[in-house]
């Protein structure tokens, strides 16, 4: 009678090695990791749609009847400035549109017709001057500037800050709350302590 041997250890390990290598996966469904990376965002989020600024027309000459005082904290300024209300209007684009008049203390009147944005930093720019009892388009390429807050140029940022926008909020104040608060030196229906800092 012949004797068997029994297969080694290490015979046996590479049998069961190729065993599997030949087997592989039975199916794809199977396959427990997902391969593809998944989006960076659902299909619903779309990217919000651009700012677009709305065709502006230049008003009529204000009349005095119409014609705001604007109370401003700086002393040292060298102008008194009115809004007329007649003018004042916010477009469908958020912008808050007005003609601006400042007097110097000799009686001499500048005229513009300017708009402001009421975003976190604020925005304005200058569309048109007056002149000769109308408004000339400025004709400089003028482009939205930001607010100076250094106490440089007071009145866009009080405009800004206190009469035009709703603090906090970054958008327009109704017109009429624009007017009460125009009349009543920033006394309105709004808190008006002021925009965050950064």
């Amino acid at each position: 009678m012949r004797a068997t041997c029994a297969p080694s250890p290490a015979r046996l390990l590479t049998l069961g090695l190729l065993t599997l290598a030949l087997a592989g996966p039975t199916s794809a469904q199977e396959n427990l990791f997902v391969n593809d990376a998944e989006p960076d965002a659902p299909k619903s989020i779309r990217d919000g749609e651009k700012w677009r600024e709305q065709q502006v027309r230049l008003p009529p000459w204000p009349r005095e009847q119409d014609l705001i005082p604007v109370r401003l904290d700086s002393a040292s300024e060298p102008f008194e400035y009115f809004i007329d209300a007649r003018s004042l209007s916010t477009g469908a684009d958020k912008v808050v549109r007005y003609t601006l008049v400042a007097e110097s203390s000799s009686g001499t009147r500048n005229l513009s017709f300017e708009g402001i944005r009421c975003t976190p930093h604020g925005e304005y720019r200058i569309y048109a001057y007056g002149q000769n009892l109308s408004f000339q388009p400025s004709g400089l390429g003028e482009d939205w500037r930001p607010v100076d807050r250094t106490g440089a140029d007071p009145i866009h940022e009080e405009l800004w800050r206190y009469y035009l926008c709703v603090p906090r909020k970054f958008e327009p104040r109704p017109h009429k709350s624009q007017v009460r608060a125009l009349k009543n030196g920033r006394v309105g229906e709004y808190d008006n302590s002021g925009f965050m800092m950064e």
